[in-house]
């Protein structure tokens, strides 16, 4: 087993059964930590965002398959719904936020003052566009509070055919612009390659 990036949204075919998965499970998992290690961008002390792809997402699906048990077709298929959404299509980048909260009194304290940090991303571009981040449609209701937020978004950020030009020739910085977490990451050279493989057919 092996990740792939040529063919984005995952089928049936492409997740292996539980035996077939433990076999190759520790040097796939090695893989995707790597590609992951290139995705990873912390905000300060609280905030990361993990940029997405098909190897990701595999690697989530084979993980809740492996854990939950599931064998049938139909529960499977279920896990590739839920997941496919976050696997990009050309011209997209999408994201996992992640709130690093580990005490009682740090999610008291910031749950409710990040409300609507899942819309405060911005990709800055050479150009200067600013690429904002929407809200992923299947997760929205579920995550989206008004008096506090959740310690889990997925977003994603759409691109011009020019935007994903003008991102090629960096350097590109990403922006939170929330007014309680004011924060700016300039993309790694290997970052920005690895999100570039994301936005080009």
């Amino acid at each position: 087993m092996s990740p792939q990036t040529s063919i984005r949204k995952l089928t049936l075919a492409d997740i292996a059964d539980v035996r077939e998965y433990d076999r190759g499970r520790e040097e796939f998992r090695a893989s995707v930590m790597e590609i992951k290690r290139k995705r990873r961008l912390s905000f300060g002390t609280i905030i990361t965002l993990m940029f997405e792809n098909r190897d990701t997402m595999l690697l989530q699906i084979q993980e809740m398959a492996r854990v939950e048990k599931l064998t049938t077709d139909d529960e499977i298929q279920v896990e590739i719904d839920t997941y496919n959404p976050m696997i990009p299509d050309p011209g997209q980048l999408t994201a996992t936020v992640f709130l690093e909260l580990t005490s009682d009194d740090q999610m008291r304290e910031w749950l409710p003052k990040l409300v609507g940090i899942e819309r405060s991303f911005a990709i800055v571009l050479p150009s200067g566009d600013r690429v904002r981040s929407i809200t992923e449609e299947a997760h929205a209701g579920q995550l989206t509070r008004e008096e506090t937020t959740a310690a889990v978004h997925y977003i994603r950020f759409e691109f011009t055919p020019e935007q994903v030009e003008s991102f090629a020739t960096g350097p590109v910085r990403v922006d939170i612009d929330h007014p309680d977490y004011l924060e700016a990451v300039e993309l790694s050279e290997s970052t920005h390659a690895e999100l570039l493989t994301d936005l080009r057919d």
